[in-house]
């Protein structure tokens, strides 16, 4: 039986780094030599693998729509050619980039697998040997055929993964909805969770384009009227994370106010939760029924990673404002539950 193959992109981070005069940072070059000394990678019973180095590599900290439309597409060059994909990212911005990406990626029938560490395989201890191997190894195993972000023996779905962690080497989590997979002597899936997929729709691209999305944090004693100046005729969206289930400060009525100019200049404004776990509830309590009465749409228990992304995603297609509103809040990428 042919052994599947799988395709590596080293996108950059904190994986392929070297310590430097000035800290760690990537070197053009060197992570192929690594994997090449990397025993396990070579083994029979691992896929076959090639590796596609970005130039340059990519800070995570500078990600953006520019360098999404850089990963889908080299996915889409190669998709035909391999079973699976596995993408070295840094993990500031992963979880953003998984999310953008289980969008972009339309009627994807294959594994697509985000991995990276934190501390950097030149470097003792680094977790990011065994983050690689076992990525691979799902990438071609194809029991997951969808976007995922695989980090210390969790696999998780793109769309619902956040970083948690600075310094610790379980660094993700999925907070409201469960693992895939887990990894400790065996790949154990929890197939129940995994997504169906629609195999009537060919693989295909969406690419981003730039987008104006603004995210505001509700704290004690916000002003809001402070924020006013972004709400202006290029302004396209708005991510409001909110108290509990969507509750919002009704001491004076700039919040309102301001959603209000938002919709009639045409942007969607999406209400989300600073809660790690739960869901928006949009009128549950009488703080947020203003939202309701300007016209903001729920995110439900949507990360602030995929809401964005999401929005964005929307955002790049010739859709209606009250199209792209319902579509908000519409489960299209296993993204929310409500």
């Amino acid at each position: 039986m042919a052994r599947s193959k799988v395709c590596i992109l080293y996108t950059g981070g904190t994986i392929g780094m070297l310590r430097t005069a000035n800290g760690f940072a990537p070197a053009q070059g060197y992570f192929g030599r690594e994997l090449e000394a990397i025993r396990d990678l070579h083994s029979p019973l691992m896929p076959e693998w090639d590796l596609v180095e970005f130039d340059p590599l990519l800070d995570s900290s500078n990600i953006s729509y520019v360098q999404w439309n850089q990963i889908a597409e080299a996915i889409r060059d190669r998709y035909d050619d391999y079973d699976g994909f596995v993408v070295l990212h840094g993990t500031d911005t992963m979880a953003y980039s998984t999310s953008a990406l289980s969008f972009m990626l339309e009627g994807l029938d294959k594994p697509v697998i985000f991995t990276g560490s934190q501390i950097p395989l030149s470097e003792l201890r680094s977790d990011g040997k065994d983050n690689l191997i076992t990525s691979v190894m799902i990438a071609g195993e194809g029991k997951v055929r969808e976007v995922c972000l695989y980090f210390g023996n969790e696999l998780l779905r793109g769309c619902r993964a956040t970083k948690h962690s600075a310094d610790e080497l379980v660094a993700f989590q999925s907070p409201n909805y469960p693992q895939l997979a887990t990894a400790g002597i065996d790949i154990h899936y929890k197939t129940k969770y995994l997504r169906d997929v629609d195999e009537s729709t060919p693989f295909s691209i969406r690419e981003l384009r730039k987008t104006r999305i603004g995210v505001i944090k509700v704290f004690p004693g916000i002003q809001f009227d402070l924020f006013s100046p972004i709400v202006k005729e290029d302004l396209e969206g708005l991510i409001l994370e909110t108290f509990g289930t969507g509750n919002i400060p009704d001491y004076d009525d700039a919040l309102s106010t301001l959603i209000s100019d938002a919709a009639q200049q045409g942007a969607i404004v999406v209400v989300c939760t600073q809660c790690p776990q739960g869901s928006v509830k949009l009128g549950a309590y009488e703080a947020g029924s203003a939202l309701v009465k300007a016209g903001a749409v729920s995110g439900y228990d949507m990360t602030t990673e995929a809401a964005v992304t999401k929005l964005s995603y929307l955002l790049s297609q010739d859709l209606s404002r009250e199209s792209i509103s319902i579509l908000m809040e519409t489960d299209m990428r296993g993204e929310l539950s409500k």
